[in-house]
């Protein structure tokens, strides 16, 4: 099969965390006064978190940094080196519990994974498309998957059902955050509050004849599930799901004649 070449020449890219060459000036020249990694990388989350991915450029980058674009190339080759930097570096702001810990029960931790997972993701809308887009290779990206595994292992699942335990857990967590991220960052371009947004969607459907049927039942459904307000109604349905998970685990683990040891409890 004939191989083909990547656009405009360049070699195919693996990842920012994979680069092994000195960096000797780049595109920018001289190295620029004042600036590192760290300072770009922290300029970076914060325009993606006040403008969103879709708005962010080299060039606002530099705006921001009060250089020229130019200068920033000294530090990073392309715009996905710096977001790649980016996503890792908002990765280390998630609380990891001890595996090793004594007295503290897998399930707990694992819900604090969860949890801290999902916050993470609606803080940073923008987490999500690059999440799946990058090898997450960085070292809070790994230290994350490393403490993730390690509590998983204590469920005391067999090996080969690890994987499927962790995806299970984690892609949820993924979807769960990725909607209610976008629910919120929709909210805020309205200029209303997450309650009004929500009572104002609900009237208009209602009125609707071909949604007045799945609202009615969606309205019942609601008010079954409880909750005041709309941060109420989603955090009561992320605790059910994840409670719901758990439990398979546990189901799974007294299939397959696992036990809780004191090592794994």
């Amino acid at each position: 099969m004939a191989k083909t070449s990547p656009p405009s020449g360049r070699s195919a890219r693996t990842s920012v965390w994979l680069e092994t060459k000195t960096r000797r000036g780049g595109r920018g020249g001289g190295q620029p006064s004042g600036l590192d990694r760290t300072r770009i990388t922290e300029a970076t989350v914060r325009l993606l978190d006040a403008e969103g991915l879709a708005k962010f450029s080299m060039r606002r980058l530099a705006a921001e940094l009060n250089v020229t674009a130019m200068s920033v190339y000294w530090y990073v080759d392309t715009k996905d080196d710096l977001l790649e930097l980016a996503l890792d570096a908002v990765f280390g702001e998630l609380r990891l519990p001890d595996p090793e810990a004594e007295g503290e029960e897998w399930r707990d931790q694992l819900r604090m994974l969860a949890t801290e997972y999902r916050t993470l993701l609606v803080r940073h809308p923008w987490l999500s498309p690059l999440a799946g887009t990058f090898l997450n290779i960085g070292p809070n990206s790994l230290a994350f998957s490393r403490v993730v595994q390690r509590v998983i292992r204590r469920t005391g699942l067999p090996d080969h059902g690890l994987t499927g335990a962790i995806s299970a857990v984690f892609q949820f967590v993924y979807g769960y955050g990725t909607i209610e991220g976008h629910f919120f960052a929709r909210v805020a371009d309205t200029g209303m509050t997450p309650d009004d947004y929500f009572r104002h969607a609900m009237t208009t459907f209602d009125g609707a004849p071909t949604t007045a049927e799945v609202v009615q039942e969606s309205k019942q459904l609601m008010a079954a599930r409880g909750g005041d307000t709309v941060a109420d109604m989603m955090n009561r349905d992320f605790t059910f799901a994840l409670d719901l998970l758990v439990a398979g685990i546990e189901a799974m683990v007294k299939r397959d004649g696992g036990k809780d040891s004191p090592s794994r409890a």
